[in-house]
């Protein structure tokens, strides 16, 4: 289920790139495979690019803020495991 809903949000960022790139003299193609691959990240640079700043930041300080989050998380979690007793 995950994986589906991960496809699907790739592909609606590259279609969404695709459709948006020309109208701000940008290459359609060269954005769009960038959307698919890296998703998000290229959501949030292109619209800091397009001057959509505020959007654009805001996207990308929340990605890089749940990353952090996540590796956090991750590594509390891997020494609960290693370092616990019992």
């Amino acid at each position: 289920m995950g994986f589906i809903f991960y496809a699907i949000t790739q592909i609606a960022i590259a279609y969404y790139l695709y459709v948006q790139a020309p109208l701000y003299s940008k290459d359609r193609w060269l954005w769009a495979i960038l959307g698919f691959i890296f998703g998000v990240f290229t959501l949030s640079i292109f619209l800091i690019q397009t001057n959509r700043k505020g959007l654009g930041w805001t996207i990308l300080i929340v990605m890089i803020l749940s990353s952090i989050a996540g590796i956090l998380f991750l590594s509390l979690l891997v020494w609960a495991v290693f370092f616990s007793k019992g």
